[in-house]
């Protein structure tokens, strides 16, 4: 049986492809349906996949990240809006890609090509210069970067220039913003925040911290091999999910 998972941030555009891909290859097995990459990157881990239906431009670890993550391990098959990703590589058949919304038709060449790839069983594709090259372009497509936090204390309104910010912190309500002099919360939550942040400066460690990546000190691995890290001007350990294990893997 050939697997699969769906990783888009978007309800209807995930639940869509979920529908096609039960009517146009009934034989495959999606084995779960993930919101966001870190999601997606853990799904792979948990169920090793033979293929992942990734959107490109999800907040924080992107589809392109989780492709980089996780290389080798299974056929990508990125999904996006933006038809200006649509490079010679894909028309070429060494990755595929699906323009949304998607069409039948380019979804049974890109089942026909799978289906191809699984009987012959190639391996995963080398992306890394190809992902290379669309990340470049879709940061360059990004909203305008956030500048400023206003968060308000009873009467008061704290200003927090982002380049000053150690790190965020979320929970079900609010967003934790720290800096090395002061903290506060914010009601706006942290995916949303995300999107104004640049992902070169900022990583995300966890599904609800995100951290100024020039402040990291140092990690630590414990016996588990679980990580966590320590911040130049805060005591805080901020732990790491398994899912963001491999941006501290040694070189």
């Amino acid at each position: 049986m050939i697997t699969a998972i769906i990783a888009d941030d978007e309800d209807l555009p995930r639940k869509d492809l979920r529908r096609m891909l039960q009517e146009h290859w009934p034989e495959l097995s999606i084995v779960a349906e993930c919101e966001h990459g870190a999601d997606a990157l853990e799904a792979i881990h948990t169920h090793h996949p033979d293929i992942a239906f990734l959107d490109i431009r999800m907040p924080g670890m992107t589809g392109l990240d989780v492709a980089h993550a996780t290389k080798g391990q299974c056929h990508a098959v990125f999904t996006t809006a933006y038809d200006q990703y649509a490079l010679d590589a894909f028309a070429a058949g060494a990755i595929d890609y699906l323009l949304k919304p998607i069409a039948a038709q380019r979804l049974n060449e890109a089942i026909t090509r799978l289906k191809e790839r699984m009987k012959a069983a190639q391996p995963a594709p080398d992306l890394t210069q190809l992902m290379s090259e669309l990340d470049k372009r879709i940061r360059g497509n990004q909203p305008e970067r956030i500048r400023w936090i206003s968060a308000s204390v009873g009467d008061t309104i704290k200003m927090f220039a982002v380049d000053k910010i150690l790190f965020f912190t979320s929970d079900e309500k609010y967003t934790r913003v720290v800096s090395q002099q002061d903290e506060a919360h914010v009601r706006k939550p942290l995916k949303e925040l995300m999107e104004g942040l640049d992902p070169d400066v900022f990583w995300q460690i966890h599904r609800g911290t995100v951290v100024r990546a020039d402040a990291i000190a140092r990690a630590h691995r414990d016996e588990m091999g679980r990580y966590s890290v320590e911040l130049h001007g805060s005591a805080e350990k901020l732990k790491v999910s398994q899912a963001y294990a491999w941006r501290f893997k040694p070189m």
